[in-house]
């Protein structure tokens, strides 16, 4: 699909841009209940207990206390919970289901699951090998130049290149078609044409990848429009420019690219063709690498 990365850019970037804008109506507390706290303290406690470990104190909580996670020696205990006969899905199971994709996608190892169910609650336990490697931001939107190595943007587009290459999985969406042809034209004024689907992460924001690159969090990764993940870290690095720069010259150019200057009458023409995503099979070139020429006028 034409320009779609450029188009997801756009959207997302209204979330992005509305972090630093004041709220006209209030909004559910994401931080949980004291009787949820407990309750998934416990759990982390009894877990930490059957895998012979001991979870700091350093909790790190999911949305209204959904999942709890913290370090627990040389790994990473995450917990989760739903009301019992409502586990399982795509949230659920994605972690579990990850395990399939390549190792050249950089990951925390899952090591061990354990489920079980008490009191009414479902939970899951996840034991990880620990990234060592602290997290490229503390919350989605950049906030200054994180200042990230060369061999962080070489590994990150060969990652992006590897799970591009894995077929889109037909269980599991990372973003709804349905949704994409509704929200776009909605927020943007375009029109979606037809859509290259590719295997994205779906969550790949600054809190979510470190400085290694690890990618973490993979609960709701699945089957989303070609070069979504990038266009997703495009739109979280829009408060510090020259880090949106670099994501569009590394992560984009093939979608979104520098694009020559209206006036700039040699490279016009060229600026006119239509971009397509590249297919993803091995005979392909990487679907993220460059594939536009450089001129003297800046493109």
């Amino acid at each position: 699909m034409e320009q779609l990365a450029g188009l997801a850019t756009e959207l997302v970037s209204k979330d992005a841009a509305a972090v630093s804008q004041p709220r006209t109506r209030p909004v559910r507390d994401p931080h949980p209940h004291p009787a949820t706290a407990d309750r998934m303290v416990a759990a982390q406690r009894h877990t930490a207990d059957q895998f012979g470990l001991s979870a700091t104190d350093r909790r790190v909580w999911g949305y209204r206390g959904r999942t709890l996670s913290s370090a627990a020696g040389p790994h990473w205990l995450r917990v989760v919970c739903a009301e019992a006969g409502t586990e399982g899905g795509t949230l659920w199971n994605g972690p579990s289901t990850s395990r399939a994709l390549p190792a050249s996608v950089p990951r925390p190892d899952l090591l061990r699951i354990r489920d079980w169910i008490t009191d009414g609650y479902a939970y899951r336990a996840e034991l990880y090998a620990l990234a060592a490697d602290p997290m490229v931001s503390p919350r989605p939107v950049l906030d200054e130049d994180p200042g990230l190595p060369e061999t962080w943007w070489k590994e990150m587009t060969a990652a992006l290149d590897a799970l591009a290459d894995v077929p889109p999985p037909t269980d599991r969406e990372a973003v709804r078609e349905e949704y994409l042809r509704r929200v776009i034209p909605q927020f943007t004024g375009h029109q979606v044409d037809d859509v290259t689907w590719s295997t994205a992460h779906g969550d790949l924001h600054y809190g979510n990848v470190t400085r290694g690159p690890h990618i973490l969090d993979w609960e709701g990764w699945g089957s989303a429009p070609y070069a979504y993940d990038a266009a997703t870290l495009d739109a979280y690095a829009l408060l510090t420019p020259a880090t949106a720069a670099r994501i569009r010259s590394e992560l984009l150019p093939s979608w979104t690219g520098p694009r020559p200057a209206p006036d700039c009458s040699p490279c016009a023409p060229s600026s006119s063709r239509p971009r397509t995503a590249p297919t993803s099979t091995p005979s392909s070139p990487t679907p993220y690498a460059s594939t536009w020429p450089a001129c003297s006028h800046g493109r």
